[in-house]
């Protein structure tokens, strides 16, 4: 098959970029001092057999991050970014994920070294057949599985453009059969530029049977993870491939195929055999080390590189024969992995033909890609002390390999904790959302974002699949309760028919009717608000009556954000969001609303910036408190006390910038869950049940909260939230913080609670 002539194609270029990722990446555990942990696999992460994301591989102190399938570089990056946070965070706080593939100083006797303690006992047995067969010391390397697959558009556009094969399958399979076969002659090339194991720590080699230190990949060697040398396997053809490997098992040279441990894995179904059938659906290379350098253990530009090197490896012509050109490129292999990191290997010149042949190919098939990609990597070529390895081994003559990589996984720990309310690489979603997103993923439930922007999710776990958006909209409400709290006329309806006290009040549909009207609010407290907003939206609080422009102004802002505005009396007391799921009461906060405390010297203006500048203050739901802002509803407010933007108030003097005390507004959050009385859970679970909701947040206005609930004038609720914000709850300003996302979570997958 001529790939060559058929890679030429101009309708092809469109689809040339275009492919599927996964990375597994595994790495060590150990402590904030770099030696390797004796603890055991995290408990809040569940089952580590079956989960989709965290998982133990061969010890007990490794672990192994798997992405989902991406269809871009990015999206791969943020899962990826996502998996390594709730690793981190799911781990003891005085614990880190080792740079390394080498693994840190082992322990002195093998049998200390904990094999990963499975459920299934077949899979302990089989770690205790690897332990007997290669050594424990040798299982403890770790590396990067790196999953490719063109995409489907790209090769059904080969497949109908050829007339050799008549089945997808077959040409799908001989597509990656001639790309493996590259790729194990060419991987020398990745192991000088990625390879990054150029010395061993304590007791990794017990004999003296070991290379010449340093080197440039330990891993990538003779002396790494490898079959041993009677394991010879054919890459010819399928059914050849599958025969030998079938014989070596016959032959007891392998226990199993999955012991295959080659450079490049072929993947098409749940057990090997099934490649005969379901042919060659993608592969996997296991041949590259840990970057030191990338947060990740792999870097964007590595995943850019290797999708255009193997591209380019289905283009470039083979040896006629296939084995012996498999077997010439492990010999150069070995040669290369053992170089020292600082020579210029002995394939220098090959290196820059078979760049200068990428590089033309990427003209001529006018490829878009990252401008300096190609410049760096002949740069590499030419300059050893650029490659990772090279990299590596000149930091550690500074210090030590060891205090190195402890260095640099000190500053990735520090990264993952920096923001433990965020979730990397989904930071552009509302902060909730990112939370929600954290504690499936921990769970071990499968997440797909199907839309970032509108913040809605489609989860699994064992075939059970649920549609989520903003964190807390589910299945489990019905579709007219968010439309009936969105109206807060109809809310208060509701609720004052089914027995509880709401504010009175009167709805306006025009500003000049609402105008007019003001003389039946002029001489007590009261509300201004818009119909059918969240967020604090458009509300003006006048607890003393107002005069007639701050009236008007107030309904100026509530219809620039509605056409109905609410003007309602106002109840004295405190307000509390009580946050009720599946009948139970699950949180409840006091929100104080935007303030300053003045200093005696600075203006609130100052203050205000100052405060401001808390790391848990940003915009739009992305932190847990949101920034205090200076606009016409603050001034509005600030006018009601007497006081302007530019004023200086008292020392210890406390100024309040808005009436209202919602948190998106810039309020402060106060858990009070366990101050209130059973008797005020009850209400709040019972008005919820009138409204319809299983998810809710309702809002109470309380004067005190020691008093009986049942006495006149005790509460009034102001108002339902049909998809309230949990990370105020999460991370409250004061007090005890409630994981509500996991209660979320919990109703929907029961299933994944259960020990």
């Amino acid at each position: 098959m001529n790939f060559k002539i058929l890679l030429s194609k101009k309708e092809l270029q469109p689809y040339l970029l275009k492919a599927r990722y996964g990375v597994e990446r595994e790495g060590q555990r150990v402590t904030l001092a770099g030696d390797l942990v004796t603890t055991e696999h995290p408990s809040s992460l569940g089952n580590r057999q079956f989960h989709p994301y965290i998982q133990t591989d061969f010890a007990e102190t490794q672990l192994e991050l798997i992405t989902p399938v991406a269809e871009s570089i990015p999206e791969l990056f943020d899962f990826l970014s996502g998996i390594h946070d709730v690793a981190y965070r799911s781990m003891n706080p005085e614990e880190m994920i080792w740079p390394l593939s080498m693994p840190p100083a082992l322990p002195e006797k093998e049998e200390d070294i904990l094999i990963a303690d499975l459920e299934r006992f077949s899979d302990v047995l089989y770690r205790r057949y690897l332990a007997k067969t290669y050594g424990r010391r040798k299982q403890m390397v770790s590396g990067i599985h790196f999953n490719f697959e063109f995409s489907d558009e790209l090769l059904h556009k080969m497949f109908a453009l050829q007339n050799k094969y008549t089945e997808y399958i077959d040409f799908k399979t001989e597509v990656y059969l001639k790309v493996t076969r590259n790729y194990l002659h060419y991987s020398w090339l990745i192991t000088y530029l990625f390879g990054a194991t150029p010395t061993s720590e304590a007791n990794y080699f017990d004999s003296e049977d070991r290379p010449n230190e340093p080197v440039r990949s330990i891993r990538n060697s003779s002396f790494g993870y490898k079959n041993h040398g009677d394991v010879q396997v054919s890459y010819q053809n399928l059914n050849r491939y599958l025969s030998d490997l079938e014989r070596m098992v016959i032959e007891g040279k392998l226990s199993e195929e999955k012991e295959f441990y080659s450079s490049v894995r072929f993947r098409g179904g749940k057990k090997m055999a099934d490649l005969a059938t379901a042919g060659i659906r993608y592969i996997e290379l296991r041949n590259i080390d840990l970057n030191p350098f990338g947060y990740w253990g792999i870097s964007e530009e590595q995943v850019e590189f290797l999708h255009l090197f193997l591209l380019f490896l289905l283009w470039q012509d083979e040896g006629v024969d296939a084995d012996e050109w498999v077997a010439e490129g492990e010999n150069k292999n070995e040669q290369v992995a053992l170089e020292h990191p600082l020579n210029v290997t002995t394939y220098q010149e090959e290196a820059r033909a078979l760049l200068e042949g990428l590089t033309l190919f990427v003209e001529e098939r006018e490829l878009d890609i990252s401008p300096n990609l190609l410049a760096s990597v002949f740069n590499m070529v030419d300059n050893p002390s650029a490659t990772l390895a090279g990299q590596l081994y000149q930091a550690s003559q500074e210090t030590s390999q060891k205090e190195v990589a402890t260095t640099i996984a000190t500053a990735n720990y520090k990264r993952a904790w920096e923001h433990p309310y965020q979730l990397a690489g989904f930071t552009q979603m509302e902060l909730s959302t990112q939370i929600f997103m954290f504690d499936a993923i921990q769970k071990g439930i499968q997440v797909e974002v199907l839309d970032d922007t509108d913040q809605f999710l489609k989860l699994t776990f064992n075939g059970h699949s649920e549609y989520i958006k903003n964190g807390n909209m589910t299945s489990k409400d019905s579709y007219i309760v968010p439309l009936l709290m969105e109206n807060k006329i109809v809310t208060k309806k509701v609720l004052d028919k089914a027995g509880y006290r709401v504010p009175k009040g009167s709805e306006f549909s025009n500003i000049q009717a609402a105008i007019q009207a003001y003389p039946e609010f002029a001489d007590q407290g009261f509300v201004v608000k818009p119909k059918s907003t969240n967020y604090g939206l458009g509300i003006s609080i006048f607890k003393d009556g107002a005069s007639f422009e701050d009236y008007k102004a107030a309904l100026e802002v509530a219809f620039s954000e509605d056409s109905e505005v609410l003007v309602e009396e106002f109840l004295p007391g405190t307000e509390y969001r009580f946050f009720v799921i599946n009948g139970e009461v699950k949180g409840i906060l006091l929100r104080v609303p935007a303030n300053v405390k003045g200093d005696g010297l600075r203006t609130i203006e100052a203050l205000v910036a100052e405060k401001n500048e808390d790391p848990l203050r940003g915009e739009h739901h992305r932190t847990p408190l949101e920034k205090i802002q200076l606009g016409e509803l603050e001034k509005i407010a600030l006018r009601s006390q007497g006081y302007k933007i530019t004023d200086i108030p008292a020392k210890d003097e406390i100024v309040y910038l808005r009436e209202n005390s919602n948190i998106s507004s810039g309020g402060d959050s106060i858990d009070m869950t366990d101050v209130f009385s059973d008797a005020y859970k009850e209400i709040a679970v019972k008005a919820v049940e009138a409204l319809g909701a299983v998810i809710c947040g309702i809002d109470f206005i309380v004067p005190d909260y020691n008093v009986d609930p049942n006495e006149p004038g005790a509460y009034g609720i102001i108002e339902g939230n049909f998809n309230p914000a949990m990370m105020i709850h999460i991370y409250p300003y004061s007090g005890k913080g409630r994981r509500l996302t996991m209660d979320v979570l919990e109703l929907l997958f029961p299933e994944a609670f259960t020990k």
